[in-house]
């Protein structure tokens, strides 16, 4: 479920830029919302403070590397705490940015 606040955020900047109209950026929130729906996945507590105890990055962080432990992918991420703390599950940005 972090996508919508990650979604949200993004939206926002872009209202700011007067990038979007605002109901614009209701309406794509609206048909995310309707994408993503039974998509959305919830990462137990436990695991996320696990995650972060040992490697001393952020909860917030280390939801999304819950995540991608429980659904055997990669995390995408510019942050080299998170590149160095889960080399096993995160890959850099910067590796498909020619």
């Amino acid at each position: 479920m972090l996508w919508r606040s990650e979604f949200r955020n993004v939206l926002v900047a872009l209202l700011r830029r007067e990038v979007l109209s605002l109901e614009d950026a209701i309406e794509m929130v609206s048909e995310a919302e309707q994408l993503m729906r039974e998509r959305e996945y919830a990462v137990p507590s436990d695991d996320v403070l696990s995650l972060s105890n040992a490697s001393g990055c952020t909860a917030y962080y280390c939801e999304f590397v819950s995540l991608a432990r429980w659904a055997r992918t990669s995390l995408v991420t510019l942050d080299r705490a998170v590149l160095r703390a889960f080399p096993e599950v995160s890959v850099s940005l910067a590796r498909f940015v020619v």
